[in-house]
């Protein structure tokens, strides 16, 4: 099995609804997506002759996918007060909201989902919530 690994980060901030502790506060990480992909066999012939897929290809892709990421606010949808959401927004902030609870392990499973959208065999995604903190996604292949 050949395995190809690339990674990418970005910078946002969330905040855990419903969590007794401190993650409960609005707090930042520096976010670390690593994605591993697969292949038995090499390709054959062409531009990708003796490769898994295109490097270059693989990390604008999963770059793609971070930048949308980097430096907003990510929120669980209907975690906040409407009103604040779109007051925030009236002022200039980034807020994206998302259909999950914005943990580690959660977005593991979103970048997961959406590299093998975009046709990689995906092994396996890592985030970095610090770096020492990590959840891993791996399917079912």
């Amino acid at each position: 099995m050949y395995i190809l690994r690339a990674e990418h980060s970005f910078d946002s901030a969330h905040f855990l609804a419903g969590y007794e502790g401190k993650c409960s506060n609005i707090h930042g990480h520096r976010w670390r997506v690593v994605v591993e992909v697969m292949e038995e066999r090499l390709k054959s012939g062409g531009q990708l002759d003796g490769m898994v897929v295109d490097f270059g290809d693989l990390k604008k892709d999963l770059k793609e996918i971070v930048d949308f990421h980097d430096h907003k606010l990510i929120i669980e949808r209907e975690t906040m007060k409407k009103s604040l959401v779109e007051l925030l927004k009236d002022e200039g902030f980034k807020i994206m909201e998302v259909d999950f609870r914005p943990t580690a392990e959660n977005f593991s499973k979103y970048f997961y989902d959406y590299m093998t959208k975009k046709g990689y065999k995906v092994k396996r995604i890592e985030v970095y919530e610090t770096p020492t903190n990590c959840a891993i996604y791996e399917g079912d292949r």
